[in-house]
């Protein structure tokens, strides 16, 4: 029988843990009506018997302290809210544990925001790893050594796991029960919960927003006028021109500070705009890309299906309502 741990950090949202919880017990249900034995053994794990979670609204009983746990296979840590350093520190001594228990042998799980929690331990470091879009330049800048790739769903690397934002840790645990219990079983699980199964990227969901903490002015000045002038057909040359630099020197710094490239940057705030052009809007597909500066259509749909993960119709098709109906 494989021993799941989940953790109960101080600050956890409720949802993932429980959610969790729910959809592996009732993977041992599933086994039990096909007359085979129970898989998994699944215990909530903190660093007290009870830890307040969602914000102090709820109260979970854990079945073990993890002093308690000598060895488990597999640990998940849910999703975490609050200000990330406070609640690190307050769930800091997690950290040993997850490491001793993953160097024994054990896999570990990060859902959402749960990221930062194993990202702490740095057993990361050098690996690809999801969480929230809300939470990318947080997180970048907390852990600048985890290749983030926001647009994934789930990550899978050498035992550590990850997930995107909020729900989609569904899909994660589904992952791990298809790994550990087969497809059949999580065929029957999805369908159950109602989960969609194999979603692979987030990025018709994320919004982009560009990274302005940081302290160098002029390159927050140059984002800016980026931002304030999407309609144009803005250059590298152009802008290390207009704030005085070198372009070599302006596109490091700008690098740097945005952890974007100038064109990069340049190519999300124009299709951020064409997004909220197809929500918004009963203006065709060519309109939107017009305003946005765009002329080339291959290249607008091209850029837009790489951001976003569809095409402009698609995207246009599955966010607006009123465009539907026309």
């Amino acid at each position: 029988m494989k021993h799941i741990s989940i953790l109960v950090p101080h600050g956890a949202i409720l949802g993932s843990l429980e959610g969790s919880r729910q959809l592996l017990t009732q993977v041992n249900d599933f086994l039990r009506a096909r007359e085979a034995m129970p898989l998994f053994q699944v215990q909530l794990v903190g660093l007290s018997t009870e830890v307040r979670v969602s914000g102090g609204l709820f109260t979970v009983n854990t079945h073990a302290v993890i002093s308690d746990v000598k060895k488990t296979d597999l640990i998940i840590i849910p999703a975490i809210d609050g200000d990330m350093p406070a609640a690190l520190e307050k769930n800091r001594n997690f950290i040993p544990w997850i490491t001793e228990q993953y160097h024994k042998g054990a896999e570990v799980a990060s859902l959402c925001l749960g990221a930062f929690l194993l990202a702490s331990t740095g057993l990361l470091n050098g690996k690809k790893c999801a969480t929230h879009w809300m939470a990318e330049n947080a997180f970048r800048t907390m852990f600048p050594d985890v290749q983030l790739v926001t647009e994934k769903i789930i990550t899978e690397e050498q035992g550590l796991y990850s997930s995107g934002g909020a729900f989609s840790y569904l899909n994660l645990i589904l992952h791990l029960i298809e790994k550990y219990a087969g497809r059949d079983i999580a065929i029957l699980s999805a369908k159950v919960f109602a989960i969609e199964l194999d979603r692979e990227n987030q990025l018709p969901f994320t919004i982009f927003q560009g990274q302005k903490d940081h302290e160098d002015e002029t390159i927050r000045q140059a984002q800016e006028f980026i931002e304030k002038n999407v309609e144009d057909k803005i250059t590298v040359d152009q802008l290390a021109r207009m704030f005085a630099m070198g372009r070599r020197s302006f596109e490091r710094r700008f690098k740097k500070a945005t952890s974007n490239t100038v064109m990069e940057y340049i190519q999300r705030v124009k299709i951020e705009a064409a997004k909220k052009g197809l929500e918004r809007s009963r203006k065709n597909v060519n309109e939107v890309m017009y305003e946005v500066g765009y002329s080339d259509t291959r290249a607008f749909r091209s850029t837009f299906k790489k951001v976003t993960g569809l095409s402009p119709a698609a995207y246009r098709n599955k966010y607006n309502r009123e465009a539907i109906a026309v």
